[in-house]
């Protein structure tokens, strides 16, 4: 290697032979992806901030199907550590809005029109993770009809025990008594909260010494559906700042639509055992 192939501090500087930063992380297909349909220049902000909520949203995946894979073959451990990182990842997704709520009013406007129907209300990863993490509604696989392998990979998660159904199902293997209507259920259908889980959980926040890591387990779970109720909230809040109370481009009804979303809850009995305690 000549001289003149190495910086001063011994770093490598030609990579004509050798697969260098760019090659790995493939920029040149990721940094070439925005493609404004506007004459507005705002409209670059709107595309990277999705793409790069997009890039999250594929971690999340990533870690969340790995996760209930551990959790149904009683690997809690590594899933522990998988669930923490979900809830890293989604306070980088709800930092997002920090940046997309700089979009004034009239600058959207002037990029709307080039939206036509598309909308967040699609995103196939988004709709994935709300399906792993148990809201289960048949209708949102929908909009993804016209793509065949986006509909399939979401019937897959739509078909599948969530997060929280193989949670349970860990606790009914440890001994603590779960209902079978909540061990052997229809994974398709939407989840009912139950009296008998919230004494399930109950029991492990009353001797978490005895049952250190589904405490733990139960402590993440609430962590990340604490992050999601902020980024829903910061969502809403960046549209209403942004668009007002006018219809979504996806046909939603926006912010009214939003504001009901806030109302979900993925893992109700970890909520309200804290009243119990």
């Amino acid at each position: 290697m000549s001289a003149a192939s190495v910086h001063e501090d011994g770093a490598k500087l030609d990579f004509s032979r050798d697969m260098s930063y760019g090659d790995y992380l493939h920029l040149d297909d990721i940094l070439n992806a925005q493609h404004p349909l506007s004459a507005d220049r705002n409209e670059m902000l709107f595309i990277v901030q999705h793409q790069a909520s997009e890039l999250w949203m594929k971690l999340m995946l990533h870690e969340l199907r790995d996760a209930v894979a551990c959790i149904a073959d009683d690997q809690c451990a590594p899933a522990l550590k998988m669930l923490a990182r979900v809830s890293h990842i989604m306070a980088q997704l709800v930092q997002a809005w920090d940046v997309l709520s700089t979009m004034t009013p009239p600058e959207y406007a002037a990029i709307r029109p080039s939206l036509s129907n598309s909308s967040g209300f699609q995103s196939w990863q988004y709709r994935s993770i709300e399906f792993l993490m148990g809201n289960k509604n048949a209708a949102m696989l929908e909009p993804h009809a016209h793509h065949a392998a986006r509909r399939q990979q979401l019937e897959a998660a739509y078909a599948q025990p969530s997060l929280y159904d193989e949670t349970l199902r860990l606790l009914a293997r440890r001994g603590i008594p779960v209902p079978a209507s909540h061990t052997q259920r229809n994974w398709r259908a939407p989840y009912e909260p139950s009296p008998e889980v919230e004494a399930a959980w109950l029991a492990v926040y009353q001797a978490p010494h005895l049952h250190w890591d589904l405490y733990q387990l139960a402590e993440k779970l609430t962590d990340i559906e604490q992050a999601l109720r902020l980024w829903r909230f910061r969502h809403v809040s960046t549209v209403e700042r942004v668009i007002g109370f006018k219809r979504g481009t996806g046909g939603t009804s926006g912010v009214s639509y939003l504001r009901r979303m806030l109302d979900q809850v993925m893992f109700p009995e970890l909520w309200t055992l804290r009243t119990a305690l």
